[in-house]
């Protein structure tokens, strides 16, 4: 075959030279892994060609590479004194020492900040591609991706989701047939002939860089010129041990580890450049011995570098705050949350062209399954879309979507069916600020109709898990419970710079509510005390606001409640909190979700560890919430699981009795 290309600015002893300086930088990393410097490894050792690709990319593309493209990020234009760095976990690395090696990120060069979870940075990467897409730019995106996943449900969604919109989105599978230590030939789905003609598919044996070269070329030019995305599948062999904590020989035949051996590609091109005269024996001992040269100085160097500080644990888990601005809606008059948050969508679409909407069946004439979004699509029918049922499309969209510059307000049409979204959310929305020392960020809005108190839901249409997502560093969660607070609060995220998880309860989607004639700006964190009183604090939020007021009128020749309506789950008005209880001593926390592990259970722990706290109490606090069980479909169970108020009512008399 032909290994030639015919592209004069294709250097083939400059590859050479990225190729050796790849494979050095292993081998340094293996060697000081074996001193007992450093914890871990994982090696690109046998794909190094990958280093072509970047020759084909422009400035303004975008790369979402995988851990073993060491190769491909040198050629990007990272230092390997960068990549050193990054092996010793260094203060000045990429991640500020809070990734492993191999996951590369540069916001500098569009390199997006790479992932453990295998496959989950390819929604992410269709996110950006739309964004190009929809603000068309010529620029295109380059994935990469192991062949083992490419059995993640999330590879599918991936190419689904690409083929569908025709992103200008090329996903590279390098495939070296293996995933540890299976051999991924009979899972692979490519050899299961799972995908047909619905893709341009381009097979390549990637184990020379000219092959990569002349196979790539076109697929770029094809892909910058709008027609659509394309499945290269690069054939390569892993010429070590997965990682260092992995021991191939276990798995693989001595002979089979030759025979890979014998195809080294760093080995094969520079004997090949050799033979052809284009390059001499003695230049190229040269080149290695400058080469080694700059990768010991470069580790060295990396070696004597700070160290993170562990004063900075906590920053760039969430950006610096933003003041609020009071939002744009009509005050004086009687409203419905649904209503104010349809409006608050229209005024935002309006003030800018970079607001999105994405979810399911969101498009006129249904605008969405609670009318959330109705009329959204008709006005600004380039910036609303429906989307396919595929949460973790969703979530992964809007990521992408938002690392590009874009506002992403997407909608789950339930919280109940968020789950398939929950690897993008847990792995990629709140962990990328803080896994890139805030060089990425992901500012949206997800928000989805939550919680029970309205029959015949049953156990998908009725959960309240808010905790399940406060759980997670980096993402605020919201759960309003009037229009004012609807409006104020989904105003505020969407105008902040962190990721928002905004939760409306359905049982209150309808009720109308007056509200004040000037509206307040509402900040993110900030509890609202619903009404003043003195003998018991009672907290609460969303659907239980309405049955602590039904609890207080019942109450209200026996005690005066102050009644603080949360509003923000994550993070939670600790302050305001804390004031109430040293003023009445007492504690009732009421809640929709799941008595264990619950934000309900947070704020009493919290209260009772604190000493500025826990000194006021004069009786037990207490919680009222669902307990550790699902709600029925039949009405009977629905309301013997969830809190009632002869519960909060009983509660509440509890400590008063103490």
């Amino acid at each position: 075959m032909n290994n030639q290309t015919n592209v004069s600015s294709y250097n083939r002893i400059e590859i050479l030279k990225l190729m050796y300086l790849s494979r050095e930088g292993d081998r340094r990393e293996g060697v000081l892994l074996r001193q007992g410097k450093g914890w871990w490894r994982i090696a690109g050792k046998g794909h190094e060609t990958m280093a072509v690709v970047p020759l084909l990319m422009r400035r303004d593309d975008y790369l979402f590479p995988y851990y073993r493209d060491r190769a491909m990020m040198l050629a990007r234009g990272v230092a390997n004194a960068d990549l050193a760095l990054a092996y010793f976990g260094k203060h000045k690395s990429s991640s500020g020492g809070r990734q492993m090696p191999g996951h590369y990120s540069d916001r500098s060069r569009n390199i997006w900040s790479v992932p453990s979870p295998t496959g989950s940075h390819l929604l992410p990467a269709c996110g950006v591609a739309w964004a190009m897409k929809l603000k068309k730019h010529s620029s295109i995106v380059v994935a990469t991706v192991g062949d083992a996943a490419t059995r993640q449900g999330e590879f599918y969604e991936a190419v689904s989701f690409a083929i569908e919109r025709q992103l200008p989105l090329i996903l590279i599978v390098e495939d070296n047939s293996y995933g540890i230590s299976t051999n991924t030939s009979k899972y692979n789905p490519f050899n299961l002939g799972v995908f047909g003609g619905e893709i341009n598919l381009v097979e390549v044996d990637a184990r020379h860089p000219d092959r990569v070269f002349n196979a790539l070329d076109p697929v770029v030019q094809r892909t910058r010129s709008g027609e659509g995305p394309t499945v290269m599948v690069f054939h390569l062999d892993r010429l070590c041990s997965h990682a260092s904590s992995d021991d191939q020989t276990v798995y693989r035949s001595q002979r089979e580890i030759e025979r890979v051996l014998a195809q080294d590609p760093v080995e094969a091109f520079s004997l090949e450049l050799i033979k052809s005269g284009e390059l001499s024996e003695s230049e190229w001992e040269g080149i290695k011995e400058s080469i080694k040269a700059q990768v010991d100085a470069d580790y060295i160097a990396a070696e004597n570098e700070l160290d993170p500080s562990s004063t900075e644990l906590m920053d760039h888990t969430f950006s610096e705050s933003v003041d609020p601005l009071p939002p744009p809606l009509v005050g004086g008059r009687r409203w419905r949350i649904v209503d104010a948050v349809n409006y608050i969508f229209h005024r935002a679409a309006a003030e800018s062209s970079d607001y999105f909407f994405f979810g399911e069946d969101i498009e006129d004439p249904k605008g969405g399954v609670f009318g959330l979004t109705s009329g959204l699509s008709t006005s600004h029918p380039e910036r609303v879309f429906n989307s396919p049922l595929a949460e973790a499309t969703i979530a992964g969209i809007g990521v992408g979507m938002a690392c590009y510059g874009l506002k992403p307000i997407f909608e789950f049409q339930f919280v109940d069916f968020i789950s398939p979204a929950w690897n993008q959310i847990s792995q990629n929305l709140s962990t990328l600020r803080w896994r890139s020392f805030g060089d990425w960020s992901a500012p949206c809005v997800f928000y989805a109709p939550y919680g029970a108190y309205s029959t015949g839901g049953g156990l998908w249409h009725s959960q309240a898990n808010e905790s399940l997502y406060a759980h997670l560093p980096g993402i605020y969660v919201i759960v309003p419970s009037t229009p004012e607070d609807a409006a104020g609060l989904l105003w505020t995220s969407m105008h902040c710079h962190d990721p928002v998880l905004f939760l409306i309860p359905k049982n209150l989607l309808r009720n109308r509510m007056e509200i004040p004639l000037n509206l307040e700006a509402v900040g993110i964190g900030e509890a609202r005390v619903r009404k003043r009183g003195s003998d018991v604090t009672v907290v609460t939020w969303g659907n239980c606001v309405d049955l602590v007021i039904a609890a207080s009128n019942k109450l209200s020749d026996e005690a005066e409640l102050e009644i603080i309506d949360l509003r923000t789950i994550q993070p939670w008005d600790k302050r305001t909190v804390t004031e109430s209880v040293k003023k009445t001593g007492r504690l009732v926390v009421v809640e929709e979700d799941g008595r264990s592990c619950s934000v309900g259970q947070m704020i009493i722990s919290e209260m009772v560890d604190d000493p500025d706290s826990f000194y006021s109490f004069v009786s037990p606090p207490r919680l009222v919430s669902k307990p550790d069980v699902h709600i029925g479909y039949n009405p009977i169970y629905e309301y013997a699981a969830l809190p009632g108020v002869e519960d909060v009512v009983e509660s509440i008399r509890f400590t008063l009795e103490e």
